[in-house]
């Protein structure tokens, strides 16, 4: 399957990408539209994957892509080990209805 385009550029949508996990794993939910939260589902859950692996080259990877080294870290001590019997599925996408402004279907993407 390929990555959705959402509308931008390559460069603009990783970057927004990278902001989403980074904040999703931050706060563990965040309001978006359903598109863009089944994007940021798979990059979160290989970054969860790369925290239970915890090791000094996963730890690395997930520091080149999250934009928050304290997000890094937290992925790693608090998160990670708390799906340690989990193979997959860390993530929820809950359809929320369409947004005011220009009746977009938004979701609320959130962490198991």
């Amino acid at each position: 399957m390929a990555n959705r385009k959402l509308g931008r550029e390559s460069a603009h949508r990783d970057l927004m990408l990278r902001n989403m996990t980074t904040d999703l794993l931050r706060h563990g939910r965040i309001e978006t539209t359903i598109s863009k939260a089944k994007e940021a589902r798979r990059v979160t859950e290989k970054m969860i994957t790369l925290g239970k692996k915890s090791d000094l080259h996963a730890r690395r990877q997930a520091l080149a892509y999250l934009t928050d080294e304290t997000v890094t870290k937290k992925l790693f001590d608090e998160i990670a080990p708390g799906y340690a019997e989990r193979n997959g599925g860390y993530t929820r996408i809950i359809k929320k209805g369409p947004r005011k402004g220009d009746n977009s279907e938004m979701a609320i993407i959130e962490l198991v």
